[in-house]
């Protein structure tokens, strides 16, 4: 990889540490003090039933805690109260004020969780694949030329963003996991459908995998018998909420020749760029993973929804757009 020369603002940032917060720890994040006391209380609500996980770099870097509650950012991974209806807010609350234990809220999670319709569109019956007569966990063929692959080892994120309509993968509950650790299934299936010209390698976040991993799963698509495979697509929210596995994670060079082998190999690949805000961007650790994922001839693209109270303005767009044609 011939990596380009960037100014000094964008040169190598020293080796960080992935520090996670999750549900458990919210009282271990000191920002969260400035807050009244019942905001505080309604993320322990929210959190009880739906998933929760921040990482340091997006509490350090991203949010802007001078404008908290409303910044962006902190709508985007920090538990809001009206992710949960009234009815389910209100039971919960009560169970947490009168301290009920374990067992009790983890009960009415459940409860609570069945009825938020875990997984929608019926994505666990609908477009699974078979093979021999059998379905393949873990993968769908949702349209004609592409087919979704869930690896096993990234079903979780760098951090959760509080409108993911995945977020079943990240209760522990094994029952609503959709996932697959076998590439050789995965391999065997194309090799059947030459009319699949795409595969989405998604999550979760595959880019939580190691580098072995993501090796593993890229380099089964290089068969030769897979030649009908032209296009590789990497789903992934890393390059804003962890840009540093691109950069100086201990393995992000390897990750990156995985990405080079397959470009090299004829493949289009293709990572595909969870992006809410133009401010996800602006860091000089996300410029020089953009830069250093360019180098392997991956071509990045971004996609993201509307979302209210984060990118629901006109001028927040024009502006991310405008700032990603500047970067690449």
């Amino acid at each position: 990889m011939n990596l380009p020369v960037l100014p000094a603002k964008h040169a190598n940032p020293a080796p960080l540490a992935f520090k996670v917060f999750t549900a458990s720890k919210l009282d271990r994040i000191p920002q969260l003090e400035a807050l009244a006391k019942d905001q505080r209380f309604a993320m322990r609500v929210v959190s009880s039933v739906l998933p929760f996980r921040v990482n340091q770099y997006v509490i350090d870097e991203l949010i802007d805690w001078s404008r908290v509650p409303d910044d962006p950012l902190f709508q985007l991974t920090f538990p809001q109260r009206g992710m949960l209806s009234e009815a389910h807010f209100d039971r919960m609350a009560s169970l947490l004020t009168r301290g009920a234990d374990k067992a009790e809220i983890d009960a009415a999670a459940t409860e609570i969780r069945a009825e938020l319709n875990p997984h929608p569109a019926g994505q666990r019956e609908h477009n699974v694949p078979m093979l021999d007569g059998q379905p393949l966990p873990g993968m769908q063929h949702k349209y004609r030329e592409t087919v979704l692959f869930f690896p096993s080892q990234g079903q979780t994120c760098h951090s959760y963003c509080t409108f993911c309509f995945r977020w079943a993968q990240f209760i522990g509950d094994k029952s609503l996991k959709f996932a697959s650790s076998d590439a050789d299934q995965l391999t065997a299936y194309l090799v059947q459908h030459p009319e699949v010209t795409d595969v989405l390698i998604t999550g979760g976040d595959p880019m939580v995998m190691n580098a072995h991993n993501i090796a593993h799963y890229v380099d089964a698509l290089l068969a030769p018998e897979l030649a009908h495979i032209q296009n590789i697509r990497i789903g992934s929210k890393s390059l804003t909420f962890w840009p540093h596995r691109f950069v100086t994670d201990r393995d992000a060079d390897d990750v990156l020749r995985s990405f080079e082998r397959a470009v090299k190999a004829g493949k289009h690949v293709a990572f595909m760029a969870h992006v809410n805000h133009w401010r996800e961007l602006d860091t000089s650790i996300c410029r020089r993973a953009i830069a250093r994922i360019r180098s392997t001839g991956a071509v990045i693209r971004s996609q993201g929804p509307l979302l209210r109270h984060i990118n629901d303005d006109p001028d927040v767009w024009s502006t991310m757009w405008r700032e990603q044609v500047k970067v690449g």
